[in-house]
């Protein structure tokens, strides 16, 4: 019988509770699960994944309900147990950040000069506590998803008036002055800085940056829709001034998917008027030629190495990676490419470079897919698609191992490509868990005398928290062919069906005169850039791991959404006692 039980006043953050929920469907005893708080739109995710009861309609957004279903009802107090045991177990490791700190009035009093707020509360929240922070004169790194375009648009405008940067929404990762948040890899310090629109595409460039021997200054997130023609480019424009005036920049590096056309030709007026040497990729266009001092990517392993070239001043030629022998027997009909990708943008680029090397006309694919072509797929399990109501897949495995166990049934497949994203917030043994479904998997193949490669890219350092080479043993020890980059892994791949890349020298050409006048990067943003950041905060308590470990100031503020989880009014409420502050200040 299903369950219900709500647990009044208890909130805690989704990420945690989608972790628990996986772990707690693991047991004998469990039919099933699901452990969230009682947001409006957590009740629909309910209501759709079968599990609605008259209960539901009374829990408040402060109120984390428990749906469960046990074969054995005696068991139902050992599962309360055991959650209570896991959302209890680091409430008292010391530190602290552990202060009962509930509120902007407290955290800033803790930490009065703060200058970057963390968020990684509910998208539905993050745009108003947003606002808090840019009143306050705080940076806004949001982690955070599913804010409103609107809202992130006039946030940027606002924090662009007020000489602050709005990085994010969906701001995966980034790295403000050598200090790592959210989901970043630690890397060494050095002299290039990076301003990207996604999580992963950061990651990947950053990590092969520190394996080529240099290191970073900064790296700015921006989120995937700051180069929409809605938001402008804003973070991107106020990203790249920043870097510019950076004295510990010498080399900048930017990040995106292709914008709107009047949008790259904003960006690229920007960076003709930089002084400062730039690698410039947007991911699915292929330059033929560079510009002197504006050197333009097709990869994200280029835009790595160019950079270090520029910073050591060495010959600017990119010298592809080429593939890795694969020992593997195909029948006939094993033509197909899986690629199931934790990375966004490491999907997206794979996306890409299989279509090149296929000459598959470039079309749009179903949803859910990068690439949908005869028998080759390309999934960014990341997407909004998969995790609705799911952790992130770089944190848990579960859809990327019923997407290989699934391989089995595929008489098509040839070669399954994959990654494996090392760093902060990331699981701490991914390899380790997917080499349990690929051993499954061989074996079942044995019996049917088939065989199936798998290829993967480990994107990380071995400063990371999981120990690169430890996570690249236990792949290579299950049969995993393990590549340096995404463009190896991808080259990898195209061998098994005997098919590759080519890559074209590019000569440099003058650089198109700029006729902008660059101003100075307001003085926040410069402390921003020149010294360590002192970060509240809001959200999930793990992020605050990375910036102790790097001996970095955090203050946890132990969010919880107010008036009822009733958006409106929390944004009222704010107006009117903003408006009260402001006109006594007056």
């Amino acid at each position: 019988m299903l369950q219900t039980i709500i647990k009044q006043n208890s909130y805690q953050d989704s990420v945690v509770l989608m972790l628990l929920t996986s772990k707690l469907n693991q047991l004998p005893f469990v039919e099933r699960v699901s452990i969230m708080m009682g947001t409006p739109a957590n009740k629909d995710i309910f209501i759709a994944s079968g599990f609605d009861t008259p209960e539901l309609a009374d829990a408040t957004a402060n109120d984390m309900v428990i749906m469960l279903e046990v074969n054995d009802e005696s068991k139902t107090d050992d599962v309360l147990t055991m959650i209570d045991e896991e959302l209890n177990k680091d409430a008292d490791n010391g530190g602290e950040v552990n202060e009962n700190i509930n509120s902007w009035e407290k955290a800033l009093k803790k930490m009065p000069d703060a200058n970057v707020a963390l968020l990684s509360i509910p998208g539905t929240y993050a745009a108003l506590e947003a606002e808090k922070a840019l009143d306050n004169g705080l940076h806004a790194f949001i982690f955070s998803d599913n804010m409103s375009l609107e809202d992130e648009t006039r946030l940027k405008q606002k924090a662009h008036e007020k000489g602050l940067l709005v990085m994010g929404p969906d701001c995966g990762t980034g790295i403000l002055h050598r200090l790592p948040l959210a989901f970043t890899n630690n890397t060494r310090p050095g002299g290039i800085g990076v301003v990207g629109a996604s999580g992963t595409g950061i990651q990947e460039v950053t990590t092969l940056v520190h394996r080529y021997g240099a290191g970073i200054t900064n790296a700015i997130g921006t989120g995937g829709r700051d180069l929409s023609s809605e938001v402008g480019a804003t973070t991107m424009m106020d990203g790249i001034l920043a870097l510019n005036h950076d004295d510990n920049t010498e080399v900048i590096v930017i990040i995106s998917k292709p914008p709107a056309q009047e949008i790259k030709e904003k960006v690229l007026a920007r960076l003709h008027a930089v002084e400062k040497p730039v690698v410039a990729l947007f991911l699915g266009d292929k330059p033929t030629e560079h510009e002197e001092n504006l050197y333009h990517a097709y990869t994200l392993e280029e835009a790595a190495q160019l950079s270090v070239k520029l910073l050591n001043k060495e010959e600017i030629l990119y010298v592809p990676s080429q593939a890795k022998a694969v020992d593997v027997k195909l029948a006939p009909s094993q033509t197909g490419i899986k690629g199931y990708y934790a990375g966004g943008t490491l999907a997206y680029e794979a996306s890409v470079l299989i279509e090149e090397a296929l000459e598959l006309e470039h079309h749009q694919s179903p949803e859910g897919y990068t690439l949908k072509h005869d028998s080759h797929e390309v999934i960014d399990l990341g997407d909004d698609m998969y995790t609705s109501g799911k952790p992130h897949p770089m944190i848990d495995p579960e859809n990327r191992i019923n997407k290989i166990k699934d391989v089995i049934n595929q008489e098509e497949t040839a070669v399954v490509l994959f990654d494996v994203v090392l760093g902060y917030g990331a699981h701490m043994d991914m390899a380790s868990e997917l080499v349990k479904p690929i051993t499954e998997v061989q074996t079942a193949l044995k019996e049917t005398d088939r065989e199936v490669a798998f290829v993967a890219v480990i994107v990380g350092t071995d400063l990371d928290p999981q120990g690169y080479d430890e996570q690249r043993q236990i792949l290579e020890e299950a049969g995993v062919v393990v590549c340096e980059n995404n463009v190896e892994a991808i080259q990898t791949a195209l061998s098994v069906i005997d098919r590759g890349l080519t890559f074209a020298e590019k000569a440099v050409k003058p650089a198109e005169k700029s006729n902008e006048t660059l101003p100075d990067a307001s003085d926040a943003i410069q402390r921003l850039m020149n010294e360590k950041p002192k970060v509240i905060n809001i959200g999930l308590k793990s992020f605050t791991d990375s910036i102790l470990d790097n001996h970095g100031e955090v203050v946890h503020f132990e969010w919880k959404p107010a008036a009822g989880g009733d958006v409106h009014l929390q944004k009222v409420l704010y107006f009117l006692d903003h408006y009260e502050f402001d006109k006594e200040a007056h």
